[in-house]
């Protein structure tokens, strides 16, 4: 089993800054955020693959949003700058792992944590 823990989130201004962190557990092939707002479907935001690493991002945050890990650690952060109410929600980290959970596939949430946006 692996476990992710999330934290970073709070309230901000227009135009203000947070970063997310998430920590596996376990290690991991790559890490994805998701966003979800109220009444809303399940955004995928950015990823990154351990190995290279390498980096994407959805066109909504991109230039905004910068995904980054430190291996040492099995911690990945998501720094949001410029941040906009649009981008208010729930935030879960995604891992890809090499570890078999319940449902016979790889990969694990995180609890989410939540971003507000607000003037």
């Amino acid at each position: 089993q692996v476990q992710l823990v999330e934290s970073g989130g709070g309230l901000v201004q227009p135009g203000g800054s947070l970063r997310l962190s998430c920590v596996a557990s376990e290690f991991v092939y790559s890490v994805s955020w998701y966003r979800q707002a109220p009444g809303k479907e399940r955004e995928w935001v950015t990823t990154i693959t351990t190995s290279g690493p390498s980096t994407n991002y959805a066109d909504s945050v991109k230039g905004r949003f910068t995904i980054s890990q430190d291996s040492a650690k099995r911690t990945f952060y998501l720094q949001m700058n410029n941040l906009k109410p649009e981008d208010t929600g729930v935030y879960y980290c995604n891992a890809d792992s090499g570890i078999e959970n319940d449902k016979g596939g790889y990969d694990y949430w995180g609890q989410g944590t939540q971003v507000t946006v607000s003037s």
